[in-house]
Protein backbone atom coordinates (compact mmCIF):
# COMPACT_ATOMS: atom_id res chain seq x y z
CA UNK A 1 0.00 0.00 0.00
CA UNK A 2 1.22 3.69 -0.42
CA UNK A 3 0.91 6.28 2.66
CA UNK A 4 1.52 10.04 2.27
CA UNK A 5 3.67 10.76 5.05
CA UNK A 6 1.32 12.62 7.11
CA UNK A 7 -1.29 9.64 6.72
CA UNK A 8 1.77 7.46 7.82
CA UNK A 9 2.66 9.67 10.56
CA UNK A 10 -0.85 9.31 11.83
CA UNK A 11 -1.29 5.91 11.32
CA UNK A 12 1.90 4.46 12.33
CA UNK A 13 0.41 2.02 14.36
CA UNK A 14 -1.47 0.75 11.48
CA UNK A 15 1.11 1.26 9.18
CA UNK A 16 3.84 -0.85 11.16
CA UNK A 17 0.71 -3.88 11.44
CA UNK A 18 0.06 -3.38 7.59
CA UNK A 19 3.96 -3.69 7.05
CA UNK A 20 3.71 -6.74 9.55
CA UNK A 21 0.85 -8.79 7.78
CA UNK A 22 1.08 -7.41 4.41
CA UNK A 23 3.98 -6.54 3.31
CA UNK A 24 5.78 -4.00 2.48
CA UNK A 25 4.47 -0.46 2.46
CA UNK A 26 5.66 2.46 0.57
CA UNK A 27 5.72 5.72 2.38
CA UNK A 28 6.23 8.91 -0.12
CA UNK A 29 6.96 12.53 0.68
CA UNK A 30 7.01 14.92 -2.41
CA UNK A 31 9.03 13.19 -4.76
CA UNK A 32 10.88 10.52 -2.45
CA UNK A 33 9.56 7.39 -1.20
CA UNK A 34 10.69 4.88 1.33
CA UNK A 35 9.83 1.27 2.14
CA UNK A 36 8.48 -0.06 5.36
CA UNK A 37 8.74 -3.36 5.72
CA UNK A 38 9.05 -5.90 8.75
CA UNK A 39 12.40 -7.28 10.13
CA UNK A 40 11.57 -10.80 8.82
CA UNK A 41 11.55 -9.77 5.13
CA UNK A 42 14.40 -7.33 5.56
CA UNK A 43 16.46 -10.38 6.22
CA UNK A 44 15.47 -12.28 3.75
CA UNK A 45 16.45 -9.64 1.30
CA UNK A 46 20.06 -9.08 2.75
CA UNK A 47 20.50 -12.47 3.15
CA UNK A 48 23.19 -14.17 5.56
CA UNK A 49 26.23 -12.49 5.85
CA UNK A 50 29.47 -14.32 6.73
CA UNK A 51 33.23 -13.69 7.04
CA UNK A 52 35.54 -15.24 4.59
CA UNK A 53 36.95 -16.87 7.11
CA UNK A 54 34.18 -18.33 8.79
CA UNK A 55 32.63 -19.61 4.67
CA UNK A 56 36.65 -21.49 4.75
CA UNK A 57 36.44 -22.92 8.18
CA UNK A 58 33.11 -24.29 7.91
CA UNK A 59 32.65 -25.14 4.46
CA UNK A 60 32.95 -28.91 3.75
CA UNK A 61 35.40 -28.47 0.87
CA UNK A 62 38.67 -29.68 0.74
CA UNK A 63 41.30 -28.03 -0.19
CA UNK A 64 44.01 -30.74 0.11
CA UNK A 65 44.66 -30.45 -4.02
CA UNK A 66 44.55 -26.76 -4.15
CA UNK A 67 47.92 -25.36 -5.39
CA UNK A 68 49.05 -22.50 -3.48
CA UNK A 69 52.58 -22.39 -4.70
CA UNK A 70 53.82 -19.28 -6.14
CA UNK A 71 54.99 -18.37 -9.75
CA UNK A 72 59.18 -18.15 -9.68
CA UNK A 73 58.72 -16.79 -13.62
CA UNK A 74 60.17 -13.03 -13.65
CA UNK A 75 58.29 -10.12 -13.79
CA UNK A 76 57.68 -8.03 -17.27
CA UNK A 77 59.35 -4.98 -17.93
CA UNK A 78 57.79 -1.89 -18.16
CA UNK A 79 58.40 1.95 -19.54
CA UNK A 80 57.96 4.35 -16.64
Amino acid sequence: MKWRLADAKNKFSELMTRALSEGPQEVSRRHETVVVLAQRDYKKLIGKHISFKTFLMENDSDFTDLDLTRDKSPMRDTDI
